[in-house]
């Protein structure tokens, strides 16, 4: 099942405009290597979930799988070939809103190598460009 939340104040949310760099959520915190979009973009439950499937199955109980997104944006949509008025569509399905810079999964206990090949499948997926990155040693 995809994530969304249990409960919502408003249930359909206006697009908005994704402006600027994040400033929270932008390095890797719990595991050792992350995957840190750099467009920004929504990204469904949907694809997020799939991510989550990819890694879990790539990993096999190796390492711990770490999902630093969670959709709380509602995406709506009108049936096709509606005409115009009638308002607003009813929401189609929830969405996380990434910034350029947001660490979307990151990855712990495994070998660099197996966190490049595990991240690359799940950057396959996505749907804003990504990169790897470390854990910064303070």
């Amino acid at each position: 099942m995809a994530l969304m939340p249990k409960r919502v104040k408003h249930r359909k949310s206006q697009r908005g405009r994704i402006r600027g760099d994040a400033s929270r959520g932008n390095r890797v915190v719990f595991g050792d290597f992350g995957l840190q979009a750099e467009q920004p973009g929504w990204l469904a439950a949907a694809t997020i979930e799939a991510g989550r499937i990819a890694a879990s199955q790539y990993l096999r109980n190796e390492g711990r799988l770490y999902v630093r997104v969670f959709p709380h944006k509602s995406i709506t949509s009108i049936p096709l070939e509606t005409r115009m008025g009638k308002g607003k569509g009813e929401p189609e399905f929830w969405a996380a809103v990434i910034k350029p810079g947001t660490v979307l999964y990151e990855i712990g206990g495994v070998s660099e190598e197996a966190a490049r090949v595990c991240l690359a499948r799940l950057a396959h997926k996505m749907p804003v460009r990504v990169r790897f990155v470390k854990r910064r040693v303070m």
